[in-house]
């Protein structure tokens, strides 16, 4: 019996990378003798046990069969005779088939370091096809490190496409890997991969369609809303904002796509058609609630954030209630952040000023100085008739609120 790490903890290692997962393999063992070690089974589809004292993860070596479409599609098969070289050929690319053994010494079958060095994500073998996951980690990798493909596993991605072996991934997956790949340095690095190898088309029209969509120049140096969304999104990572705010960045702009060609470069409407297909897309890969609501917001009210040194008081409080920024002042703020990356994520637009935020945080804080439940307190000892107090109490809270942010505003600088 022997045990390896492997997979990402090795890869990050040798990168000089932070390592908070630890994965090992069992070469020479059967699941009895494993629980006789007092490990703890808990794998489903195959052999996997916590360690007694660490509680981390130790598979037995194992090999697998393709069988039916998509990502669990596979017979797997373990035994004491897998070899760690058959367990690290099942892996999808040669930077995750390294592992380490007790000594220290690094076992690199596949040329995993060279690719490391070289920045290149490259495949074990054409197994790699039998798995539609490894199309969207293998774009994730792209996001993470900042590596290149190789064009034999392009040509493989792209085979994936084309033969609808990317139609089987589910909901779930697509979710995860999505969202992962969101929340690495370059997002953008991700979904250029996606679209080089065909794939972003059939996962995530809806951001496919917006490249070659023109924008009116003098508000986009970029004029190409596809490369302004992915402009976007790494403004937001750059940033480190959450996972909730760079999906609003990446789908704040998702109508453009549905602007009639004859239209161009103009985009009237957008916003509203934007939120159908936010709804629509969240729907399809089943994004949290949380992801969901902020992403509705951004899409629709953007370009009123953007003209708020513009608006009216009355205008930026029916805003403020329609974005419930009174009850959820946290979202308000992510939903602040969304919208500056909008405007940041343009060339030579990185470092202005914005603002538009600060005047609306203003707002904000003003209107919440408002005390609701004292105007309704007074209210009720001065109507008599209970159908007309609801009414009543929002209209002076309005009105208190309106007066409250004209005269923040009014002390602000324009």
């Amino acid at each position: 019996m022997k045990t390896y790490l492997v997979g990402g903890s090795v890869r990050d290692e040798i990168l000089g990378l932070p390592v908070t997962d630890h994965d090992y393999v069992v070469v020479g063992a059967s699941p009895d003798e494993m629980v006789r070690l007092g490990y703890r089974p808990v794998g489903k589809d195959f052999p996997v046990f916590l360690h007694p004292q660490s509680q981390e993860q130790y598979a037995l070596a194992r090999t697998e069969r393709k069988v039916s479409r998509g990502y669990k599609g596979f017979e797997i098969y373990t035994s004491p005779e897998v070899t760690l070289r058959e367990d690290l050929a099942r892996r999808d690319l040669t930077i995750n088939a390294l592992a380490k053994d007790q000594d220290g010494n690094i076992i690199d079958p596949f040329g995993g370091i060279a690719d490391l060095e070289a920045g290149v994500l490259r495949h074990i073998s054409p197994a790699f096809t039998e798995d539609p996951v490894r199309v969207l980690r293998t774009a994730r990798f792209a996001a993470r490190f900042g590596f290149h493909v190789a064009p034999e596993t392009l040509a493989l991605m792209n085979e994936m496409v084309h033969n609808g072996e990317v139609d089987a991934l589910v909901p779930e997956r697509v979710w995860q890997e999505f969202a992962r790949g969101l929340m690495e340095k370059k997002p953008s690095r991700m979904f250029y991969a996606l679209r080089e190898c065909n794939a972003l088309i059939r996962i995530f029209p809806e951001v496919d369609s917006l490249f070659g969509v023109p924008q009116p120049i003098q508000h986009h140096p970029e004029i190409d809303t596809g490369v302004h969304v992915m402009m976007v999104i790494d403004h937001a990572a750059s940033k480190n904002y959450s996972l909730p705010v760079r999906f609003a960045s990446l789908t704040h702009d998702l109508g453009k796509g549905t602007t009639p060609p004859e239209e161009w470069p103009r985009h009237i409407g957008h916003e509203a058609r934007g939120m159908r297909l936010v709804q629509d897309l969240c729907e399809r890969i089943r994004s949290p609630n949380e992801v969901r609501d902020l992403a509705l917001l951004v899409a629709r009210y953007h370009g009123e954030v953007h003209r708020a040194l513009e608006l009216r008081p009355a205008t930026i409080a029916s805003m403020l209630q329609a974005v419930d920024a009174y009850r959820k002042p946290e979202r308000f703020e992510e939903f602040l952040q969304a919208c500056s990356c909008d405007f940041h994520g343009r060339p030579g637009y990185a470092e202005r000023p914005y603002p538009q935020a600060e005047r609306l945080r203003g707002a904000l804080a003003a209107a919440r100085t408002v005390d609701a439940g004292a105007i309704a307190a007074e209210l009720a000892k001065i109507i008599s008739d209970p159908s007309r107090l609801p009414a009543e109490i929002n209209a002076k809270v309005s009105e208190l609120r309106i007066a409250e942010i004209r005269n923040r505003l009014s002390s602000l600088p324009q």
